[in-house]
């Protein structure tokens, strides 16, 4: 098996990570009217966001920290690691945020967000 070189390599995920962060930025300036419903308290947009956010962090661990080369016991420890942690961030912060948006809704107080 013949292997690229570290050039080509680096303009590979140059181009990819462009790429993706280019659908990104243009999703969030355009910001399509379809993408507006909701799932799971978040609006399907923001879903996107997160999604592209954590393949581009897949993919940055995959080749920076050369996650290809190493045994599938270890990228498995790794990357299911992390992928679960940020699951778990995102569910703790959608079920905190909702709450807070809840008591400061149903306040007395007004809020201007």
């Amino acid at each position: 098996m013949k292997f690229k070189n570290n050039v080509q390599k680096i303009w590979g995920v140059l181009i990819f990570l462009s790429i993706v962060t280019c659908v990104e930025v243009a999703l969030g300036y355009i910001k399509p009217d379809i993408l507006n419903g909701q799932f799971l308290a978040l609006k399907y947009l923001n879903w996107i966001f997160i999604i592209l956010t954590l393949v581009k962090a897949y993919y940055i661990t995959w080749d920076f920290m050369h996650m290809r080369d190493e045994v599938s016991g270890l990228r498995r420890a790794v990357v299911w690691t992390a992928v679960f942690l940020i699951i778990y961030l995102i569910a703790i912060l959608l079920v905190e945020g909702d709450y807070i948006y809840e008591v400061y809704k149903d306040a007395a107080v007004s809020f201007d967000f």
